[in-house]
């Protein structure tokens, strides 16, 4: 099992409208069974941390090209893509495998 988790540095005033971007695009994943359901949270206002960040992470049972035949993108995902993308600066990827004794 592996904790899969997207960083997004955002644009100052952005980090709200980002995280209802993000929210919307999980869904879509979700409602087409191609991702479990994700936690979108953020730092740098009332919490410590980086200023003006965004995470979304969902736990995934293996790591998998995006590129495979079998996934096919969510209708309306790419509009929503486009507004995200308006918001970054910078964003990246992790990926940690969960500690299981099995």
């Amino acid at each position: 099992m592996f904790l899969i988790r997207r960083v997004f540095k955002v644009k100052k005033g952005g980090v709200v409208q980002l995280c209802e971007i993000l929210k919307q695009i999980g869904e879509k994943y979700e409602s087409v069974g191609q991702r479990q359901p994700s936690r979108i949270y953020h730092s740098g206002y009332t919490t410590p941390g980086p200023l003006n960040t965004v995470y979304m992470e969902w736990i995934d049972t293996e790591i998998k090209s995006i590129f495979r035949k079998d996934n096919p993108s969510p209708e309306g995902i790419d509009e929503l893509y486009a507004a995200l993308h308006a918001l970054e600066e910078e964003t990246w990827i992790e990926f940690h495998e969960l500690y299981s004794k099995e």
